[in-house]
């Protein structure tokens, strides 16, 4: 139970409104060491309630522990814009019956009404690391006195390419702070770099591994073609099977506005989400998901972190993620909160050795699935069958007996080698010198040496010294008689 974590009365207030009786795992663990002052590096899976682990003790303590001095006292760094915006909601929804103010700010909004919201000092801040490091360097946002950062998805963070972002904001962060860096995923190597430059003597907690995720989730495989067989397989399932809402993945921005178009063209409604679009346009389609205007969403990776939307069945991988950790956080859109769903990924030929190494990864098989008529030509790579032996080729066999043959074979006589210009002289008469003798040829010190002698002329029909020598004679051509 919440009320044995021994919380602030207002926060145990505003979870009993929300229904929130008994913490989970990671909230369980979390909790105690974060209200002990702990800095903290967790690895846990999506929907595991990692927000309310680190909120939960960083807002006790702000409730707790009243500061008269200006400032930020507790910043969440966030990867995307989607993952800010429901960290905020998440934060209000705790904050609701205490005197705390919290402020969003991420890229897409009003520069000047964020710089009027800092000017209200919000004692919390959830951010994206971009925005608020412009801000910083306006001097509008005011770090000196914070007393709790926390870093959400902090491997994602390194793979936008944003670490150097984070370490300057916590250049401009006071020292003696307490800090928490949470993930799905810790395998990242740079996230243990940047864990021993931010975090201080840290309480490292893996509830989690990347092969025990997902139990609750079916994850399907369907073999594909192309592009076009995509589309018909796509359709099928999205006509057919039974799901509230569905998540459809690609890898860039221009399929997936394809896609978009596609699939309402077949009289099924569907948004579209990914990097390039307005922060508004993004916001309606998010709002359209959550109340149900719309059943299917097709999105780039911006949506496989922080999407938290109730009633997400179905996932559908049309093109395979780039690796096993952004397939994770894909496939956890389904499933969450002990919920069951599905995932079902798209593999054709090219996919066929990245789909071998996620299953590696994740020590997994997935499951083989076929839609009756609309099978794929390609069932996966050719087999090669093999004697057993290191090299099983029907080609290699047959050079290594030719090779043993003509070991067995007698000694010839050694052949000499042949100088490129005399091959060149081939079937050219060498013009014999006045004295009868052909022009020496000159060694390599420049000294003459004696002139063979030349062969007598030959009768034309009868073998000649040339021939034997292997100079052949030119043949005159006979004239004709006028």
């Amino acid at each position: 139970m919440f009320a044995e974590l021994q919380l602030d009365k207002q926060l145990l207030r505003a979870l009993e409104k929300l229904g929130l009786e008994t913490p989970t795992e990671v909230q369980s663990q979390t909790i105690p060491l974060a209200l002990a002052g702990s800095d903290l590096l967790v690895n846990a899976h999506t929907g595991s309630g990692k927000t309310a682990a680190f909120l939960l003790p960083s807002l006790h303590k702000l409730l707790t522990e009243p500061s008269k001095l200006h400032g930020t006292r507790l910043l969440v760094l966030s990867p995307t814009r989607e993952l800010a915006r429901q960290l905020f909601k998440n934060c209000k929804d705790l904050i609701q019956f205490c005197p705390l103010q919290v402020g969003l700010m991420m890229g897409g909004d009003e520069f000047k009404y964020q710089r009027a919201m800092l000017r209200k000092d919000p004692e919390i801040l959830i951010a994206t690391p971009g925005r608020l490091l412009e801000h910083i360097k306006h001097e509008h946002a005011e770090l000196s006195n914070l007393e709790v950062l926390v870093l959400d998805e902090g491997d994602r963070m390194l793979d936008m390419g944003l670490s150097d972002d984070v370490l300057e904001i916590v250049r401009a962060c006071k020292p003696e702070r307490q800090t928490m860096l949470f993930s799905a995923t810790l395998a990242h190597t740079g996230v243990r770099k940047i864990a021993q430059q931010i975090l201080r003597a840290p309480k490292s907690l893996t509830l989690s591994t990347a092969q025990d995720q997902h139990s609750n989730i079916r994850q399907q495989v369907i073999l594909t073609d192309d592009a076009a067989h995509k589309d018909r397989v796509l359709t099928w399932l999205l006509s057919n099977e039974k799901y509230e809402k569905a998540l459809i993945f690609t890898n860039t921005r221009d399929y997936t506005n394809k896609l978009g178009g596609f699939l309402r063209y077949h009289n099924i409604e569907a948004g579209v989400l990914h990097g390039e679009m307005e922060q508004d346009a993004r916001n309606q389609i998010m709002t359209q998901l959550r109340y149900g205007k719309i059943k299917v969403l097709v999105a780039t990776d911006v949506a496989a972190r922080g999407l938290d939307v109730k009633g997400i069945d179905l996932v559908i991988n049309v093109d395979m993620a780039r690796s096993g950790d952004d397939y994770i956080h894909r496939v956890g859109r389904t499933g969450r909160a002990g919920a069951s769903g599905t995932a079902i990924t798209f593999i054709s030929a090219p996919d066929w050795n990245l789909m071998s190494t996620v299953e590696h990864y994740l020590q997994i098989r997935f499951e083989k699935r076929a839609i009756k008529g609309l099978e794929a030509a390609f069932k996966g790579p050719k087999k090669i069958k093999s004697s057993g032996k290191a090299a099983g080729s029907k080609v290699n066999k047959e050079k290594r007996k030719a090779r043993k043959e003509a070991a067995e074979m007698p000694d010839e006589a050694p052949k000499t080698k042949q100088r490129l210009r005399d091959k060149k002289n081939i079937g050219k008469r060498r013009a014999p010198s006045k004295e009868g003798s052909t022009t020496p040829e000159k060694t390599n010190n420049k000294s003459k040496s004696a002139a063979p002698k030349t062969p007598a002329k030959p009768t034309w029909g009868e073998p000649s010294a040339w021939q034997k020598d292997g100079w052949a004679p030119m043949k005159k051509k006979k004239k004709t008689e006028e």
